[in-house]
């Protein structure tokens, strides 16, 4: 196999990104072992992988750590962050923030309380609507049924 044809296959960026299976991983390894171009194209690879992620990370929300430090139980973390924090300058925080302040109380969505009363009000109302439509077309068909009977009496009673 020829070795550039192998570098360029896309199997070392598989490599170095985990997708590769374990069979391919093994061979890699080999490879790497017994050319040293291998070796220096995973090297440069691993360069170029470790660049892009460096120039496109995007940082945390300010205050990310502290709430992370909440959450783990015990003080000596505590007192690590205080003895951090006597020893460095205080940064100058800035008003302005890549991030949008969120603030959520409840974990679910509230209606307003005059919403719910018009919702509850159009229930009703086309509960009523139902029963007076049903009503007035059973009403309807009864009375339709009766002008089919008098008109079959109303024959049945003439001379011919």
């Amino acid at each position: 196999m020829e070795i550039h044809k192998y570098i360029n296959s896309g199997i070392l960026e598989a490599y170095l990104l985990g997708l590769a299976s374990e069979e391919e991983q093994q061979e890699v390894q080999q490879m790497k072992a017994l050319y040293p171009e291998v070796s220096s194209a995973l090297n440069q690879l691993e360069g170029v992988i470790e660049t892009y992620c460096l120039e496109n990370s995007v940082p945390p929300p300010p205050g990310t750590w502290e709430l992370i430090q909440a959450r783990i139980p015990g003080q000596e973390i505590k007192k690590r962050e205080q003895e951090n924090n006597d020893k460095k300058e205080p940064e100058p925080k800035t008003n302005q923030s890549d991030y949008v302040e969120v603030e959520v109380s409840d974990s679910f969505i509230r209606v307003h309380k005059y919403w719910r009363v018009a919702f509850l009000v159009v229930f009703i109302l086309s509960k009523i609507f139902l029963i007076a439509g049903l009503y007035y077309y059973f009403k309807a068909d009864s009375q339709q049924q009766e002008i089919e009977r008098l008109k079959t009496v109303i024959q049945q009673q003439t001379p011919r």
